[in-house]
Formats: structure tokens, C-alpha cells, sequence
């Protein structure tokens, strides 16, 4: 995956958003890109817990 700069991804995303689109739909979509690549990170990174492990500590099946 080619790295491009945040101006050009915020352009992406602008681009993407339909006309009606209101500044909290663009707020959310920042935050969700910002999430889903902090989340890509920590996994590279091994900053991730097994969803058994979580589900054992939880008491979920």
C-alpha cells in the first residue's frame, strides 16, 4: 500500500462524502479512518489480545 500524505487522504474523503453531507458526517468519518489505522498499528506492532483470551476474561462465549 503506497503511503500518500494526510491532505491528499482528507481530499479522499472529502470527495467520497455526498453533497448533503453535514460537518458531522465529516467528523465521523476522520475519526473512523483514524480508528481503523490506529487499529491496523497495534496489530503490526502485536499490541492486540486474542478475541478468546477477551472473551474468557469477560465471561463471554
Amino acid at each position: 500500500m503506497q503511503i500518500s500524505s494526510i491532505k491528499e487522504e482528507a481530499y479522499k474523503i472529502l470527495d467520497n462524502l455526498p453533497e448533503e453531507s453535514t460537518w458531522d458526517d465529516l467528523m465521523h468519518q476522520i475519526y473512523v479512518r483514524q480508528a481503523i489505522e490506529a487499529g491496523i498499528k497495534d496489530s503490526k506492532e502485536g499490541r492486540t489480545v486474542d478475541v478468546k483470551v477477551v472473551r474468557e476474561k469477560f465471561g463471554l462465549t
